[in-house]
């Protein structure tokens, strides 16, 4: 009668050692996902080893470690335990030999996940663990039970290293494989088969169900693991559509306009980065949206992520009303679960195997309300943004803009002291952006706190924000009401970041006139001259055309110059006019920008001293007009600046 007891034995030993390497192995690529110190390619290869070595030589180290003489072994041996050639060592070779495919297929799993998810999800409240179990474990399940179904059959298949520190012990040690082994060697060819045909049979098995779990894991399905249960949440709602009254139930958010809620926000931080230092100071304390303004890398995101605890500053202070979230000198760093941060990401970060619903009633757990409770806020928010009938879609069944709503929806659910927009509109297209732009204007009206938001576009930071803090390369250039910063930018690279295009390096002549080098000409002017004057600009906008000697200036369509009694022609004869050649034009939709040379005709496209943009009514008015033409440097419109950056 054939002996099954190795087919137990081995599944025996395959199911303890996968079980125990299922744990070790989601610890360990936690443990290295973030971990970025100097020993951690020396502990990935130590974690690997085990899939290189050959068995034989693994065996012989586990058995220079565990035998009578070996480090462990002592240990052991005072303790009156011995585990060489029993079941015991059986499990623990299966286990290390097991090891290294279920770390390394779990770190790859945690390695794909958007940084962004769990990021978004500490800013709205949960804890590492609440992370870690609701995010990244539902997002890597796929991946997890594939790489625990392929380290089961490396366990079952061990051979060499359980010989060496195990044996060959019948009906305690021998396994399968040392079956197949010692039935060839004794001439037993059909049990050798038989046993064959089983560990055959189970890893082609183990091969297809990993071949599923990868499939299954890339269309994103609901998973377990969450705050809420889902169908509660649906009945929920959908009771909340038929009871309408239950909104009036609930405590009124502090994001409502007639709250006194207060803030200040206090921001000194210093972080050295690879081009250049982080270091930015300031404060405000009024209800406006602030705008980030800044060319790309200059550290604008880098802002925001310090302020959400996502980033740490290498020194510095970060205050909200009155709570200290970092401070290099006293050594409080808040986690960004207890900052009260909520932060809109560039790719919305909405957690895929989570509904709309889910995802907005994401942070309400921690605030012990009901479930009738819970999905009258999740409806409050989305009916503020118009998304209350696809609640229960996911996030790949949405557009760019209904995503973007759903995260707005999110962060304010958590009712943050600060929200936190980090270039918003970057990944819509431009009539969607102007859309769901003016609906974020809105639906902020009702927002009671600060909200600072990223950009490098100048017409989006003007539209949006009341204030403007303006970067570049790390540095504070300017910080004010938007208003004065357009008008009267101080330097070059305020005045560039702002849209001016046309500069030329000036020397003062006079208490009122300026010699503007590069166009070669006088220009006479209002305002004061700097102390270290050494550029004068004026935007392509602004700079207005005469098209007969007799008229007067003609502004473009755009704008209208602000000229008074003492700055116009009539005033002023011949001031700041100059006779003007058509170099080239380059065209948009709706305007034209013109290369104008100054003086005299250009000699190529290239040739030109300024631009200047007019809308195409006004271009199709005046482009049969014989050359030359002549423009008008309204004096109010010039801009007198101080560096040369």
């Amino acid at each position: 009668m054939l002996d099954l007891s190795p087919l137990w034995i081995s599944l025996r030993i395959a199911a303890i050692a996968t079980f125990i390497t299922f744990f070790l192995g989601i610890a360990a690529a936690h443990f290295m996902q973030r971990y970025r110190g100097r020993a951690r390619s020396l502990l990935d290869s130590l974690f690997l080893a085990p899939l290189v070595l050959p068995p034989t030589v693994l065996g012989f180290l586990l058995l220079l470690l565990l035998g009578k003489n070996g480090p462990f072994g002592l240990v052991l041996s005072h303790l009156g335990m011995n585990v060489v050639f029993t079941w015991y060592a059986a499990v623990l070779t299966a286990t290390v030999v097991a090891f290294p495919l279920m770390y390394k297929t779990t770190l790859g799993a945690f390695e794909q996940i958007d940084p962004s998810l769990q990021r978004a999800a500490r800013t709205l409240g949960a804890s590492e663990f609440s992370v870690f179990r609701t995010i990244t474990l539902p997002l890597t399940l796929p991946s997890l039970l594939a790489g625990t179904t392929l380290a089961f059959a490396r366990a079952l298949g061990e051979f060499g290293a359980t010989l060496m520190l195990a044996g060959n012990i019948p009906g305690r040690t021998q396994t399968l494989p040392m079956a197949i082994y010692f039935a060839v060697e004794g001439g037993d060819f059909r049990e050798a088969a038989l046993w064959s045909s089983v560990i055959l049979i189970l890893s082609l098995g183990a091969i297809v169900c990993v071949n599923r779990f990868s499939n299954r894991g890339q269309s994103v399905k609901p998973q377990g693991f969450i705050l809420f249960r889902p169908k509660a949440l649906r009945q929920n709602l959908k009771k909340l559509l038929r009871l309408k009254k239950l909104a009036g139930q609930i405590t009124r958010p502090v994001t409502d306009a007639s709250s006194p809620f207060k803030v200040h926000l206090e921001v000194n931080i210093r972080k050295q980065l690879p081009g250049f230092c982080l270091n930015v100071n300031f404060v405000t304390d009024d209800q406006h949206s602030l705008g980030l303004l800044g060319a790309s890398g200059a550290g604008k995101s880098l802002i925001l992520r310090c302020i959400a605890g996502i980033a740490t500053p290498d020194a510095g202070r970060i205050v909200l009303n009155g709570r200290v979230l970092f401070d290099s000198a006293l050594g409080i760093d808040l986690p960004s679960c207890d900052r009260k941060v909520g932060i809109l990401f560039q790719n919305y970060a909405l957690f895929p195997h989570f509904t709309v619903a889910q995802n907005v009633a994401f942070s309400l757990h921690r605030r012990q309300l009901g479930p009738a409770q819970i999905a009258a806020i999740v409806h409050q928010q989305l009916t503020a943004v118009h998304l209350e009938s696809l609640a229960h879609r996911y996030p790949h069944e949405l557009s760019g803009g209904q995503q973007q709503r759903v995260a707005l929806a999110r962060a304010l659910a958590s009712q943050p002291e600060v929200l936190l927009l980090d270039e918003p509109f970057s990944a819509l297209d431009t009539h969607l952006r102007s859309q769901i732009e003016q609906q974020l204007i809105i639906r902020l009206q009702h927002y009671h706190g600060i909200t600072l938001l990223v950009t490098h576009n100048l017409e989006e930071a003007y539209r949006f924000c009341h204030r403007l803090l303006v970067i570049e390369s790390g540095k504070v250039m300017a910080y004010g009401p938007k208003h004065h910063i357009f008008e009267q930018p101080r330097t070059m690279a305020i005045a560039k970041l702002t849209g001016c295009k046309n500069f030329s390096p000036a020397v003062a002549r006079g208490p009122h006139q300026v010699e503007a080098l590069q166009w070669q000409c006088l220009l006479n002017i209002v305002e004061p001259l700097p102390k270290n004057l050494t550029h004068i600009g004026i935007r392509a906008h602004q700079v207005a055309f005469l098209m007969a000697p007799e008229a007067s200036p003609e502004s473009a369509p755009e704008t209208t110059p602000k000229t008074t009694p003492e700055t116009t022609p009539e005033t002023m004869p011949q001031v700041n006019i100059f006779r003007c050649w058509l170099a080239a034009t380059s065209e948009t939709p709706h305007r034209m920008t013109l290369f104008l040379k100054l003086h005299c005709p250009p000699i190529s496209e290239h040739d030109y001293h300024i631009q200047v943009e007019v809308f195409k009514e006004k271009w199709w008015t005046m482009k049969d007009h014989p050359l030359p033409w002549k423009v008008f440097l309204d004096p109010l419109r010039l801009i007198l600046l101080e560096d040369t950056v």
